[in-house]
């Protein structure tokens, strides 16, 4: 399946990278101090009582260009609304546990964003904003959009700002040396995981609201085991800094890792950040050794993996097969370059939100070849929490619309999606599974 969604006629760039990440958090000191010790990130501001917070507590924390908001509510559920960023946190929490809340994005031009939505008639995404912020580090201006389910996306003006964010604390503490040796680089990408038949619909989001466009695309054809499959599609902006992939479940003989993050989410969300590295080798020992857990890779991975490289071209890859295969690093490869990345456990305690750990050499992919190795792994861990059950039919319809697609509409329902619509009106009954063996076949 290859989707085409091209940018929309403005060739403006509205949004030129990654700014920061906000997570909602109980608490956030103890987040901040796991990631800290265990992923090299040092204290880089903060916000609370100390600072004049009356409401919350954020710890900022930062490891070469990736900045993460720690952000908790220090204040009881309240009605008022000067309590409205109270309420959002307790709520928040309460919905989807620890998770992300906000992806930023640096922008040179609030104005230009607001305009396109203007003329898209779509001012009422704006939930916060235009504002302009000024304080001794300079003037910030700030716009934040209401994204899918809970996530939004606030975008950052530091044209005239030498600052972090109004309100925060620069830290400076020489002390904080434990763990500087581990060095991140960027944020790679930030995955969102889509319920049934909404992939199309929130790629068509940021096409339209964001002028992003598909950088890459794979479908259950390509990703999937003796259990479950995925689509993913990769949205990207101009200057492709920014990458959003966005996954959807598939048809398959039991619940996917993106139908567990779905229910125990409780909706669609961030399902992981990907941060960059220089040396994963280096990186991923450091951080085992400081106690951060990642997924157990099994060693018919670098079996297969071998004869993978034997049997197809690919470049030199400098690190050894012993070297990935001691710290359980996943290899991917093409012709031209290759990649290395590993994933985390789950941080919080819900199985959702977790971390991957990348590096590039020049290799602009997202692992394909590894898919079904690491889908295997994940649902080795699904099957520890009594996750991995039976696929319900049902949900296989969910968010497909019973009538004609429109004529303007830029993407039309794949041949899969039609046959589930035409499912749809008729009672689906567990016969269907047999659609899953056809697929997985």
């Amino acid at each position: 399946m290859t989707i085409e969604i091209h940018p929309s006629v403005s060739t403006s760039s509205i949004c030129t990278d990654f700014d920061h990440v906000i997570f909602y958090v109980s608490s956030p000191k103890l987040v901040a101090n796991y990631l800290c010790k265990t992923f090299g990130f040092k204290i880089y501001a903060y916000k609370g009582l100390e600072t004049g917070s009356r409401d919350i507590s954020a710890t900022v924390i930062n490891n070469g260009n990736v900045y993460f908001i720690l952000m908790g509510a220090i204040r009881p559920l309240h009605k008022q609304p000067k309590d409205q960023l109270i309420d959002n946190i307790h709520k928040h929490i309460a919905t989807h546990g620890d998770s992300v809340k906000d992806v930023a994005f640096k922008t040179s031009n609030i104005n230009l964003m607001i305009n396109h939505l203007k003329n898209l008639n779509k001012l009422d995404i704006i939930i916060d904003g235009p504002n302009e912020l000024i304080d001794n580090f300079g003037t910030i201006k700030t716009l934040t959009i209401k994204g899918f389910n809970d996530t939004i996306h606030t975008l950052i003006d530091r044209s005239n700002y030498n600052g972090f964010l109004p309100g925060y604390k620069l830290i400076n503490d020489s002390n904080d040396l434990q763990n500087s040796f581990i060095k991140m680089d960027v944020i790679d990408h930030c995955v969102q995981n889509q319920d049934w038949n909404q992939m199309i619909n929130t790629c068509n989001f940021y096409k339209e609201i964001f002028n992003f466009h598909v950088f890459w695309s794979v479908d259950e054809n390509q990703i999937f085991t003796q259990y479950s499959a995925l689509k993913s599609t990769v949205m990207t902006n101009e200057n492709e800094s920014i990458k959003m992939p966005v996954n959807e479940p598939a048809i398959g003989l039991k619940k996917s890792q993106i139908e567990e993050f779905i229910e125990f989410n409780n909706g669609s969300g961030i399902q992981h950040i990907a941060i960059k590295v220089d040396n994963i080798i280096d990186t991923i020992k450091k951080m085992r050794d400081s106690g951060a857990e990642f997924i157990k890779v099994p060693d018919e991975y670098y079996i297969n993996l071998e004869n993978r490289l034997k049997q197809n071209k690919h470049p030199k890859i400098k690190e050894t097969l012993k070297s990935v295969k001691k710290l359980g690093i996943l290899v991917d490869f093409d012709e031209n370059g290759y990649l290395l990345q590993l994933f985390t456990k789950p941080i919080f305690e819900r199985p959702s939100f977790f971390f991957e750990i990348i590096q590039r050499c020049n290799h602009n992919g997202f692992g394909a070849g590894n898919f079904k190795g690491l889908f295997e792994v994940l649902e080795k861990d699904q099957e520890k929490r009594g996750n991995l059950t039976l696929q319900d039919v049902t949900d296989r319809t969910k968010g497909l619309s019973l009538s004609s697609p429109s004529p303007s509409s830029s993407l039309s329902p794949s041949p899969s999606q039609q046959k589930l619509k035409n499912k749809a009106k008729k009672e689906i009954t567990d016969d269907d599974i047999a659609d899953a063996v056809n697929y997985l076949a």
